[in-house]
């Protein structure tokens, strides 16, 4: 099983220590990280204490003073963020209670969750949220109608709910009615809304309000759920993905759906994965990029608007891409030098570029060589850079 400082299968960047950042890149003598944002902020999303339609920004903006964000998460309308003090911060839409602050409020600036400094890592569906805390249990929060809180009922809740009393909770990810977690001992869980198989458990149409075990394998390093699928990486480097294949986003070459985890070709080289809302991208080993799925808007990154491809395609020839984190209809991703680049719909801004305009190839977000983490909301991005001693 993948520890938390592994490099090669860390998935979801899981920053808590100025140890763990430098073994996931090439920092050394790490001191800040600094917060941008950029893209809609029709609910507050950005954090930057306005809201509106006429609030969003086209170019990375800094979120505040502060330095020390060491995990963010962009998820619908709302950005989560956990400091290098282990404190949780939310912000953007709430109408569900998804922000865990005890109420139903809409907030433009980053409020703290609770007091606890024990958080360590944090993700989101469509209008609810899951969370681990250091001491290995898991917590969610917000709307729970089809059991995605996985507390064995359908009751939303405003504030963090324990999952259960067990320990040993270590991944975690939000698909947008449902949610999956991998723990230390390397098993793969998802419980919530399963009308299209998305759970993976060989079976669809019926929800599940409590964690359920996918198969009995003990290799799972890396998941990502989406709208109605999902996609996991093994210890192994091997690919896997089941759901909603209405457009190929399993990657499969075919539009069949599948219940159960399906292995994407025979390759063993894959490492970061990240999904948008119909499509996917995902860096290999040896540094290169691989996209498929949904394209209408230029998504893939391929220099084109094909409306989909079912199988994995390659963005480029570069062999220097780090990471990759995907929005709606959008991505983002990081080169070795530390390079931020983005393409896809841009609507609102959320690809950083200064302007409103789709790119179908990536294209670099300015000139900074110090970009480490980063998120994509529905139609908003989020980023951390760091400061070097």
């Amino acid at each position: 099983m993948a520890t938390a400082s592994s490099v090669q299968y860390s998935g979801i960047w899981n920053l808590s220590s100025q140890a763990n950042a430098k073994a996931a890149g090439t920092w050394t003598g790490i001191s800040t990280y600094g917060l941008y944002v950029f893209g809609s902020n029709v609910y507050g999303q950005l954090g930057l204490g306005d809201s509106g339609a006429y609030t969003s920004r086209s170019s990375p903006t800094q979120l505040g003073s502060a330095t020390n964000w060491t995990n963010i998460k962009g998820a619908g309308d709302r950005t989560m963020g956990i400091k290098s003090n282990g404190t949780l911060w939310t912000w953007g839409y709430n109408a569900e209670g998804q922000l865990g602050l005890g109420n139903t409020t809409n907030y433009s600036s980053p409020k703290q969750v609770g007091a606890l400094t024990d958080w360590l890592q944090v993700s989101g569906g469509y209008r609810h949220t899951i969370a681990v805390k250091t001491n290995g249990t898991l917590w969610s929060w917000g709307i729970n109608n089809s059991g995605q809180l996985g507390i064995g009922n359908t009751s939303s809740r405003s504030s963090p709910v324990q999952v259960g009393a067990l320990t040993d909770w270590y991944k975690v990810s939000g698909g947008t009615y449902s949610s999956y977690a991998i723990k230390t001992d390397g098993t793969l869980w998802s419980w919530g809304g399963n009308g299209l198989g998305q759970l993976g458990l060989g079976t669809s149409g019926t929800n599940y309000s409590s964690p359920k075990q996918v198969g009995v394998l003990t290799d799972w390093a890396v998941i990502q759920g989406s709208n109605s699928w999902c996609l996991a990486i093994k210890t192994n480097g091997t690919l896997w993905s089941w759901g909603l294949n209405s457009v190929g986003q399993l990657g499969t070459n075919n539009l069949t759906y599948y219940s159960s985890p399906v292995q994407i070709g025979a390759l063993t080289t894959w490492s970061k994965i990240a999904n948008g809302r119909y499509f996917s991208g995902v860096v290999k080993t040896d540094g290169t990029l691989w996209t498929w799925g949904q394209n209408n808007s230029g998504q893939l990154g391929l220099g084109n608007t094909v409306y989909a491809y079912s199988s994995p395609k390659q963005v480029g020839a570069l062999t220097n891409w780090t990471n990759i984190a995907c929005g709606d209809f959008f991505c983002l991703a990081t080169k070795s030098n530390n390079q931020l680049w983005s393409w896809g719909k841009n609507d609102y801004g959320q690809l950083g570029l200064n302007n409103t305009t789709n790119y179908s190839s990536p294209k670099q977000v300015g000139t900074l060589t110090s970009w480490l983490n980063i998120t994509g909301g529905g139609y908003h991005s989020a980023a951390t850079t760091v400061t070097t001693t």
